[in-house]
């Protein structure tokens, strides 16, 4: 999970956090896959904990070809 700080100067509640009021400067944790949608609100919220890396895609084993000669 990413963090973001709220900027306003007036506690908010924030649907998408299962309506949790989120007071002015408190941190809160936010999905990663909308992290972008938080801090691109620059004027609100500010970026304190970028989402994680996502791990790499497992490769498949490679599977032996056939001849058909």
């Amino acid at each position: 999970m990413a963090k973001v700080r709220w900027l306003g100067p007036v506690p908010v509640e924030v649907p998408e956090l299962a309506g949790r009021v989120v007071q002015p400067d408190e941190v809160v944790e936010v999905p990663d896959a909308r992290y972008d949608a938080y801090v691109c609100q620059t004027v609100n919220w500010e970026p304190v904990e970028e989402p994680k890396e996502p791990a790499a895609p497992r490769k498949a084993a490679a599977k032996p070809q056939r001849s058909d000669d």
